[in-house]
């Protein structure tokens, strides 16, 4: 599969988020991650439906939004609105509903994601598996931005791909939290092929030069 870097603007400056945008589209991203926090499911809260609104206009990479929320169902209309390309929830937040979940983000003709939190064995949503476009496997504890790599989390990702290719289906797994020029190779041989670096993009001296090594070293 086709490997996406997808930068998260959790480590951008919020004062100038549509010229971040921009810039990631003219440094090589291949999609824009939107880290979304209620302060509730995680204590820390960023931002909602109206900043993916206020970026929409700034790029025509896909808008990647990851919804760390309770009741994420209650909010998908509003994000589907506000110009998401992808809506990602969590396994954690939706329970026993997640299917029904992921199959109502499908109703809007988008695609769908879930997430894992290091600590959900990936058995606990393996029947969900064949309506999620998408897997993200989080590789920190969701909350806050740059945190180191927790490795254990990759045998995760080659679990979810051989499951994947077990039962002859075809989905991204994406994987978020401490990915830098340095593991990033590891990553990519664990499964995954959509990459979110956040503070390693944002905090280089060559934006491009960092995109191109984090694709180049996958």
């Amino acid at each position: 599969m086709n490997t996406l870097i997808a930068p998260s603007i959790l480590a951008a400056d919020f004062a100038a988020m549509g010229e971040a945008v921009k810039t990631l589209q003219k440094n090589g991203a291949d999609m824009i991650h939107c880290d979304v926090m209620d302060g509730t499911f995680v204590p820390t809260i960023t931002f909602g439906m109206h900043m993916i609104s206020a970026i929409r206009p700034y790029t025509d990479l896909p808008l990647d939004v990851h919804l760390m929320c309770i009741h994420p169902q209650n909010k998908v209309a509003d994000f589907v609105n506000a110009g998401a390309d992808i809506i990602t929830v969590h396994a954690e937040a939706c329970g026993n509903t997640l299917t029904d979940v992921l199959r109502y983000i499908r109703s809007y003709g988008i695609r769908c994601g879930v997430a894992v939190s290091p600590d959900t064995p990936l058995q606990n949503i393996y029947e969900s598996l064949e309506w999620c476009d998408m897997l993200l496997v989080m590789s920190v504890y969701p909350g806050r931005g740059g945190q180191k790599l927790i490795e254990r989390t990759l045998s995760k990702a080659t679990e979810a791909r051989r499951y994947f290719e077990r039962n002859g289906l075809v989905k991204d797994i994406e994987m978020d939290g401490g990915i830098t020029e340095e593991n990033v190779a590891m990553v990519k041989d664990a499964g995954v092929n959509v990459i979110v670096a956040g503070s390693t993009v944002f905090r280089a001296a060559d934006m491009a030069a960092t995109i191109r090594t984090l694709r180049e070293r996958v």
